[in-house]
């Protein structure tokens, strides 16, 4: 069977829209009310621009390595030159989990958000998981949101850009018409009070912030589809998270002016009743859980694209079985790893949203440890080959680095048992050791069956700048 190649199609806005519309799925129309009550409308704007911060030293290691070594797998590419086979394996799989959990997710945040639409069209109880019921109509509309989402990565990079980048331009219109409602017709009053419960009120909304802004790490997945000067890749991921930081700011702030404290706290979405507030109309607030969809749809996207970049890289390597480095010899997707994670997300919304939150809370460490192991990888490359061609350069790299290093593992402390945003015992703690375990089977597999062959394929596609020649794949 002949091989596709990737091709380099994405251009500044596509890649723009990858990482943004990623980073700002459903998250903000949930929970934006939440953190004006948490911690008080400057309370929460200062406590996300704090995690942005933190966030932005992040996403700069990333940058200045997807620039230097834009190959499909980002984070695999350089865990494995800084730290070898093993350090790769732990950080990819790592981030593998992070992305299903959000894939998964979504297909069930589809039928979810769908109620506020039509809120009696759940019928057909099937069963109760973990809590929650399981409607036959509520399933089948996340099992087909998921089939048709699978078919449009396997069509090719250029149709999972083309919905990104309508769905993203959807989002930012009707947030936009949020942010200057709320300017304009918002009342100042409505802010007090500022701050709530002082500095434990922004820790509560500080230690969600990391989560909302995952998704620029899309970016270097699918560094090798991207058709731009290499140093662009790194501003391009850069302003994704900058841009990302200013909307979640910006979102906060609108709500705040459009609604009062005590509305804020006796809404169930006050993001949508802002918008209605402020435009005098129920319409407003129906189209801003439209827009709210559209997050679903651009994070579910994004995420799919990048898990399975995640995947293909590995199989490439000879770190995962062969077949799921396949790519499709008419549309230059990685087919069968698309469909890995394609079917994984159909499934999802048979188990309803109970079992799928302690999966993305599981999937969330995943994703931190990952950043941590690509901030390690930035500082080990700096000392020990400060010779690299590194076309996006970040001053003060060393501060930058350690200050990511710290910032991450930092984050991964607030997964630990004692912390506020602690895993649940055992549920969330069983999905991520029983992920590790089936790591380590693949990981004692792949050294077995395919001892060194990783860093023999990782040092080929160094030097040719490729990923997807059909001679590097075993049948």
């Amino acid at each position: 069977m002949s091989q596709g190649n990737f091709v380099r199609v994405l251009n500044n806005k596509e890649v723009l829209a990858l990482a943004f519309g990623a980073m700002i799925g459903w998250g903000w129309v949930v929970l934006a009310g939440g953190w004006v009550q948490s911690a008080g409308a400057l309370g929460a704007m200062l406590a996300f621009a704090i995690g942005g911060v933190a966030v932005i030293l992040i996403g700069l290691t990333y940058a200045e390595l997807a620039a230097a070594m834009p190959l499909t797998g980002g984070e695999h590419v350089y865990s494995h030159r800084a730290f070898g086979m093993g350090g790769s394996f732990l950080c990819t799989w790592a981030i593998i989990l992070g992305y299903i959990s959000v894939v998964a997710f979504e297909a069930v945040a589809l039928p979810t958000v769908v109620e506020h639409l039509f809120p009696n069209y759940k019928v057909g109880l099937m069963w109760t998981f973990a809590g929650s019921e399981v409607y036959f109509t509520w399933a089948l509309v996340g099992m087909v949101g998921a089939v048709v989402m699978t078919w449009i990565n396997i069509l090719g990079i250029k149709s999972s850009a083309l919905l990104q980048k309508v769905v993203t331009l959807l989002i930012l219109v009707v947030g936009i018409m949020l942010i200057t409602g709320a300017l304009f017709n918002g009342e100042g009053a409505n802010m007090e009070p500022l701050f709530v419960s002082g500095a434990k009120g922004m820790l509560a909304v500080l230690i969600m912030t990391p989560f909302m802004f995952v998704g620029f790490d899309v970016i270097p997945q699918a560094a090798e589809e991207i058709d731009l000067p290499y140093k662009q890749i790194g501003r391009i991921l850069v302003i994704s998270v900058v841009m990302a930081v200013a909307w979640y700011i910006a979102i906060i702030l609108a709500v705040s002016l459009a609604l009062s404290a005590e509305e804020s706290a006796t809404s169930n979405l006050a993001v949508a009743d802002a918008m209605t507030t402020v435009f005098g109309g129920s319409w407003a607030g129906k189209l801003l859980v439209l827009a709210g969809i559209g997050g679903i749809i651009t994070s579910w996207n994004a995420f799919l694209v990048g898990g399975s970049r995640a995947i293909y890289a590995m199989a490439h390597a000879r770190m995962l079985p062969a077949f799921l480095g396949r790519m499709h010899p008419r549309y230059n997707t990685p087919v069968n790893a698309i469909l890995m994670v394609g079917a994984l997300s159909v499934i999802a919304p048979l188990f309803g949203r109970g079992a799928l939150v302690w999966l993305v809370d599981a999937g969330g460490l995943g994703i931190v440890v990952a950043y941590a192991a690509v901030a390690a990888s930035f500082l080990v490359l700096r000392k020990r080959e400060p010779e690299m061609n590194r076309p996006f350069y970040v001053r003060n790299g060393m501060a930058v680095g350690y200050g990511a290093l710290i910032l991450a593992v930092g984050i991964i402390f607030l997964y630990m048992p004692g912390s506020p945003a602690a895993l649940v015992w055992p549920y969330e703690w069983a999905i991520a050791g029983g992920w590790a375990v089936i790591g380590l089977g693949f990981y004692l597999w792949a050294r077995a069956v395919h001892p060194g062959e990783s860093a023999h394929v990782v040092s080929q596609e160094l030097l040719t700048g490729h990923s997807d020649k059909e001679d590097a794949v075993t049948a």
